[in-house]
């Protein structure tokens, strides 16, 4: 059986600050330490390798117990990571003073008991941790009880019965709305945009559902912020963008009004300032979106937005837009000198830890920009990461047109031989995936006439109709996000009047 590489994984994933506490509060600890010398060896591999750790510590005792060392050491570094970040969040900090209610009551000190409980309670409201308050009060009534055992009749128990309701309802509510998030989050990430009534049908079941629809219907600040995200979502997937745009801005101003939910939900916030960045795009707004590419790469600097997780969405979001926003601007040797090599180095630095979507975006979007600087050569490379490495169910619309992009790279290749074969390839897929698109379709049947023509006039004229069968196609409205993932009939205009693509494009952008 392969080592765990989870040891490995957890180390690697320490920041410079974190290290520096576990090896401080290590170097505290009576006696020898011989899961520091396996820190040590850890840290200066590469890639997890476990037979070369016990070449290099071959006569040690420990190294005869290596899995006990390594479950071990993974306890301490986590108990260390407890202790780092004991004063750094909402709920460590409640976590703690459950803790300390606990000791104190169990101390019959029934008093300071109180006291903490009363902090602890301000905490819990500020930050809307529900399920803390809930033990809390739970912990208020336990002493409410106890008073009344010792003839103290001053407090009512029944308010404290009422606002635990309340707390309970709050957690129902935001439940709900977590799981209509999941629901709108699911059909977006495997489709994108709605094309078909199967679709729209699943979108709009969410967008009237009555916590939706509503008015006041969210009992919470983080409610609210769900509420509008999933409003602003499902706008996107229907490529409504006045309503898109006022959604996602409305999750962000109360995130802003409300730093502690901000601290709690970063990731929603960074999503939505994201999603407002994609409006700006539609609208044309170049400066505003350029400036919201610049604010999401200025919170990687700041407190609250330190975690990885949320370091990556920051480096993802800013950098795939950055990327596209010069794409739509025909800014392709911009994006290809400035934009990709900061991209790259950004994969190479955060290895194994950004998702597959996102690469698959990036691989895509940087695909776009090498049509656009004309370099098929390069351009085959990266389509080739995105359909060589895609996972079942992974934004399968980006995935289908990174397919009819890949025909588009071969034909401007020459690999004629090859695309007789791609194209039949493509087609089974297209079939097999049921979702009976138009544009897909004839795509595919005019791009394989190209093949059997037989002189340049022939060719001129199969491209003329290959544009005018799709344009009439682009009428229909779920049709029309074909226009989101490439600019084909940009293309296919370059083909007829014997440009570039990046010349076409630029025309455009200046018309």
């Amino acid at each position: 059986m392969k080592p765990s590489p989870e040891l490995f994984n957890l180390i690697k994933s320490l920041s410079k600050s974190e290290k520096r506490y576990f090896k401080l509060a290590s170097s505290l600890q009576a006696g020898e330490k011989n899961y520091m010398k396996l820190v040590d060896a850890i840290e200066e591999q590469e890639e997890y390798d476990e037979e070369a750790i016990k070449d290099k510590f071959d006569g040690e005792v420990f190294i005869k117990h290596l899995p006990s060392e390594k479950n071990h050491l993974y306890s301490l570094i986590l108990k260390s990571l407890r202790g780092f970040y004991a004063d750094k969040s909402a709920a460590a900090i409640l976590q703690e003073q459950l803790r300390n209610i606990e000791l104190l009551f169990n101390k019959a000190l029934y008093k300071e008991c109180s006291k903490i409980i009363k902090k602890a309670k301000k905490i819990a409201y500020n930050y809307e941790k529900h399920y803390f308050l809930l033990d809390l009060i739970g912990w208020e009534k336990i002493l409410v009880e106890e008073e009344y055992l010792q003839g103290k009749f001053d407090k009512d128990l029944t308010k404290l019965v009422e606002e635990e309701s309340e707390c309970l309802e709050k957690l129902r509510n935001l439940a709900e709305y977590q799981i209509l998030y999941s629901k709108i989050n699911y059909a977006f990430r495997r489709g994108g945009y709605v094309r078909n009534d199967e679709e729209k049908k699943i979108v709009n079941d969410i967008a009237n559902y009555h916590l939706i629809k509503g008015k006041n219907t969210a009992l919470s600040t983080k409610a609210a912020t769900a509420c509008y995200y999933i409003k602003g979502l499902c706008a996107t997937t229907e490529r409504n963008l006045d309503e898109s745009y006022v959604n996602f801005k409305k999750v962000a101003k109360i995130m802003e009004e409300n730093p502690t939910i901000m601290q709690e939900l970063p990731t929603r916030y960074v999503k939505a300032l994201n999603n407002i960045m994609f409006a700006q795009m539609d609208y044309g707004r170049w400066e505003e979106c350029f400036n919201m590419i610049d604010k999401m790469k200025g919170l990687s600097k700041k407190s609250g937005f330190e975690s990885m997780d949320v370091q990556l969405k920051l480096f993802t979001f800013s950098n795939n837009g950055e990327l596209l926003a010069n794409i739509a601007l025909g800014n392709f040797e911009r994006a290809r000198l400035q934009v990709i090599p900061d991209i790259l180095d950004g994969i190479e630095r955060y290895a194994g830890k950004i998702n597959k979507e996102e690469q698959m975006l990036f691989y895509y979007n940087i695909t776009r920009v090498y049509i656009g600087c004309g370099d098929y050569k390069q351009a085959l490379k990266y389509i080739n990461m995105v359909l060589n490495d895609s996972e079942l169910g992974l934004r399968e619309d980006v995935y289908a047109f990174a397919r009819l992009v890949n025909l588009i790279i071969h034909y401007e290749l020459g690999n004629l031989d090859l695309l007789d074969y791609t194209i039949k390839s493509t087609k089974r897929f297209v079939t097999k995936s049921k979702k009976n698109y138009k544009f897909e379709t004839v795509f595919l049947k005019d791009f394989k006439k190209l093949l059997k023509s037989k002189s340049p006039e022939a060719t001129l004229a199969l491209f003329k109709t290959f544009k005018s069968e799709l344009k009439e196609i682009l009428k229909d409205p779920f049709e029309q996000p074909a226009n989101e993932y490439f600019d084909f009939i940009s293309w296919l205009d370059s083909k007829i009047e014997n440009k570039s693509f990046a010349e076409v494009v630029e025309r455009k952008v200046k018309a």
